[in-house]
């Protein structure tokens, strides 16, 4: 047997030392080192932890060329369309994936629906629960009206009793862990949920996984940062690493993929939550824009895309002078820090001056975006409430600013833009780079063209500085902003002189003057 030693373990990074102390190095927590037991820990592909391995020679190991016959992983659809494009294309058989989210967003909804829609498919499927009885499993299947599905269930914690009770019988297509910090094994003499068990007994599993060529999704919980809890190994372990994402004030969840080693990142597929289960949003465009009010001030559409999939989205600011000696920025949604260098673009390259007022952004849905697309329609969004003028309803934004002020190309152009046309937008506006214009503007005489494909339902605006922008909400040319009727503009004005007190008109939020120019 190898020489057990003992170890202190941060529960939150991973990060071993030699001795206890209560805060970690490596993270910067307090109190989230524990003093654990190690007899060693072997490969996903090695022997078990605590397992003396021979001292003789290894084996010769045949070397091949990269060039030869190479077939696509088999797959195992789970008849959940957004879940199937989310794993690109369905599960692979042998492969291991750790699913996490936030508690009751809905990860062990979603995986007893796939488990139930793949047993009534022919496969042999076996969940096993860790944290809830058979009887609340049960409940939950009734409630979601899966009872009748021919679903193997057990509620085990022990990893060697559940790779015995896997291995009677014949191989599983498809076993769900629910979850993988409540697994223990006899293998690491720590508590279950503590580094050391979780990376131990997500070793055995995944082993077995190879070894027979099931399906193993693993359940796992998230720390308040929104991270898997446990050792990072586990994220690089698995094939698959799939969050759900969500707020508890909306009914929409999405499941993103942040790692696929059989299909693309940063894909995505949308849920709604309802009273028999969660439900596919096969259109989420329209979703996301359902309840979206055109005639106020500060509201842009935003055409981007989230892996293959393009998707409309709101951008909501708020500008408001602030009360305060320093200015406040609130974001939800988008970076912070994006959004504050945005800010200072504006006020440097365009005269637009914020400091003196209170930002704050939202995206509209509950959805998180990251992409530097959505730098125009965040500045268009900006400007339209700091000069108290709605955006056109029929406006489309998209485009990465630089510190230049100047705007850069994005990918993918093509795609945005037909989801716009699809949906019944009729202009964008979008980065000149993305734009090749093959002369005129009708489809009669040559429409303009991005990429290879043509869009003649849009009318196309090539901005090349973000000034270009602000001009136009300025000017209000070109369809860009909504024209309200008179006599709703005279009342929306007098409501806001009756607001303003006795501010000057260069103070008033409605007038150009905000923008420094």
């Amino acid at each position: 047997m190898a020489k057990r030693t003992t170890r202190f373990v941060c529960q939150n990074c991973g990060s071993v030392t030699a001795r206890w102390a209560g805060r970690c190095d490596g993270c910067g927590e307090w109190n989230t080192i524990v003093e654990e037991v190690d007899g060693g820990a072997g490969g996903v592909g090695g022997a078990p932890a605590g397992v003396s391995v021979s001292a003789k020679r290894g084996r010769v190991v045949p070397l091949v060329a990269l060039s030869g016959e190479a077939k696509e992983a088999p797959r195992l659809a789970s008849g959940i369309a957004e879940l199937d494009r989310v794993t690109g294309g369905g599960f692979v058989r042998g492969s291991a994936l750790l699913v996490g989210g936030d508690p009751g967003i809905g990860k062990s909804t979603l995986l007893i629906q796939a488990a139930a829609a793949m047993a009534q498919a022919g496969h042999r499927v076996v969940y096993v629960s860790g944290e809830e009885a058979i009887g609340q499993v049960r409940l939950r299947a009734e409630r979601l009206g899966l009872s009748a599905a021919p679903v193997a269930l057990a509620a085990e914690t022990s990893v060697e009793d559940i790779l015995a009770t896997l291995s009677a019988g014949p191989v599983p297509a498809f076993v769900v862990i629910d979850s993988i910090q409540t697994l223990w094994t006899e293998l690491a003499e720590s508590a279950p949920g503590t580094v050391t068990q979780v990376r131990t007994a997500a070793q055995a599993l995944i082993r077995w996984a190879k070894s027979s060529g099931a399906t193993v999704v693993l359940v796992g919980h998230v720390t308040k940062d929104g991270q898997i809890a446990g050792p990072r190994v586990v994220e690089h372990m698995v094939d698959a690493v799939l969050y759900f994402e969500g707020d508890d004030a909306q009914r929409f969840r999405v499941l993103r993929s942040v790692k696929n080693r059989f299909g693309a990142t940063d894909e995505i597929g949308v849920f709604e939550m309802t009273g028999a289960g969660l439900r596919e949003v096969a259109n989420p465009s329209e979703l996301f824009l359902g309840e979206r009010d055109g005639r106020s001030p500060g509201t842009a559409v935003f055409a981007g895309m989230e892996g293959s999939r393009p998707l409309l989205i709101e951008i909501q600011a708020l500008v408001a002078p602030t009360s305060l000696g320093t200015a406040r920025r609130a974001v939800v949604g988008w970076d912070g820090n994006r959004l504050s260098m945005i800010l200072a673009v504006l006020e440097a390259h365009c005269g637009v001056r914020l400091g003196q007022h209170d930002v704050y952004l939202n995206v509209a849905g509950g959805l998180r975006i990251a992409e530097p697309a959505a730098d125009l329609a965040v500045a268009a969004a900006l400007v339209s409430s700091l000069a108290g003028v709605a955006l056109s309803g029929e406006s489309v934004f998209f485009g990465e600013i630089g510190l230049s002020g100047s705007i850069r190309p994005v990918s993918r152009a093509d795609a945005r833009l037909k989801e716009a046309e699809r949906l019944g937008f009729r202009s964008a506006m979008l980065p000149a780079g993305n734009l090749e214009a093959t002369g005129g503007r009708t489809p009669r005489e040559g429409a303009k063209s991005v990429g290879s494909a043509a869009v003649p339902g849009l009318e196309l605006a090539e901005l090349q500085a973000l000034a270009d922008l602000v001009a136009r909400i300025a000017a209000g040319a070109g369809g860009l902003v909504h024209r309200a009727p008179i006599g709703e503009r005279e009342g929306r004005g007098g409501e806001r002189e009756g607001r303003g007190g006795g501010r000057s008109e260069g103070e008033g939020r409605g007038s150009m003057r905000a923008f420094g120019r």
